[in-house]
């Protein structure tokens, strides 16, 4: 939900804020994030796990939440002309120069969201158009309560939906070369 604006806020507020609060700031609005429930974090760990053990060993990184990206970001912004700070549940990067003790500063290759109530029209619309602007390959949007995994790859500057699986299936992730989850471990039988 955001937060009353009285001013557009930056990655200079944001570093002031108490570290517990989760805020992303986006186009300067600053919009207060739920905590997640169970079952997101189950969801995420899994993804997390299974990601993180393909890229043992490679350059490429996976960064579960809170991990600050900062989509715009040009080398010589300075954290007053940052007004766009978003935490993704995972987020891959294989550029090791766009990190830093902040998180990441660019798009990353990679980005999942998992949806929440609170979260879904956030997820689908906002963050959608932001992560197509930014220039983030791949996009995934989780629906624990689908179950299902909807994955949109970047092409001319646009997202295309590539595929929609569910939990028999195995997803491929596009831009790690030979990397797959197995959804069955994402979305367990209860």
């Amino acid at each position: 939900m955001p937060l009353p604006k009285e001013h557009r806020y930056t990655l200079a507020d944001a570093l002031t804020w108490e570290e517990q609060e989760r805020i992303e700031l986006i186009d300067g609005a600053a919009v207060m994030m739920a905590p997640p429930s169970r079952v997101h974090q189950e969801i995420a760990a899994e993804l997390t796990r299974q990601i993180g053990n393909y890229l043992d060993g490679k350059k490429c990184r996976v960064y579960p939440a809170p991990f600050a990206v900062r989509l715009f970001e040009k080398a010589h912004d300075r954290p007053e002309d940052v007004d766009t700070l978003v935490e993704p549940d995972l987020s891959v990067v294989c550029d090791p120069g766009k990190l830093d003790d902040l998180g990441c500063k660019g798009a990353p290759d990679l980005v999942i969201e998992i949806l929440s109530p609170s979260t879904q029209r956030h997820d689908r619309l906002t963050k959608y158009n932001l992560y197509e602007r930014a220039g983030v390959a791949e996009y995934w949007i989780v629906s624990p309560e689908e179950r299902t995994v909807q994955v949109s790859l970047l092409s001319g500057g646009r997202y295309r939906v590539a595929e929609l699986y569910t939990p028999q299936d195995i997803a491929k992730v596009h831009v790690l070369d030979g990397c797959f989850v197995e959804l069955s471990k994402v979305f367990p039988t209860e």
